[in-house]
């Protein structure tokens, strides 16, 4: 139950707040600086996490240059693809979804930055 509380939140509040559901680019590049000290979305290269460039639809722990903590491997050999869906649970909570996972980032807690980070993930270039 633990770790479906997080995922509910969310959905409640992606229920009550429609508008939010498209996320914004531009809006998503000022919050992904919180991410970019160890991610990077517009470049192959890994930093202290794995690249994110191309993230959206891929597997998770699929980068075959970056070391996953093995609880983000299990998570990956699971079957789980980084959609919208458990993007968005996943940076609500990253320890609550994938509990050991090395990434010490506690999470983004409006549904707001949840979809602007995601809208510029799936298109970087349009946050210019």
């Amino acid at each position: 139950m633990p770790r479906l509380l997080p995922y509910l939140l969310l959905c409640l509040c992606l229920g009550a707040t429609p508008g939010h559901a498209g996320g914004d680019a531009k809006a998503g590049a000022s919050v992904f600086r919180k991410c970019g000290a160890c991610h990077t979305a517009t470049e192959p290269n890994n930093r202290v996490g794995p690249s994110l460039m191309g993230v959206i639809g891929r597997p998770a722990a699929s980068v075959s240059s970056y070391s996953y903590s093995e609880a983000m491997k299990a998570f990956g050999s699971e079957g789980h693809v980084w959609d919208e869906a458990t993007m968005s649970e996943y940076l609500l909570s990253p320890k609550a979804m994938v509990g050991g996972t090395k990434m010490s980032f506690a999470g983004l807690k409006k549904p707001q930055d949840i979809a602007d980070v995601i809208a510029y993930l799936k298109d970087p270039s349009a946050a210019k």
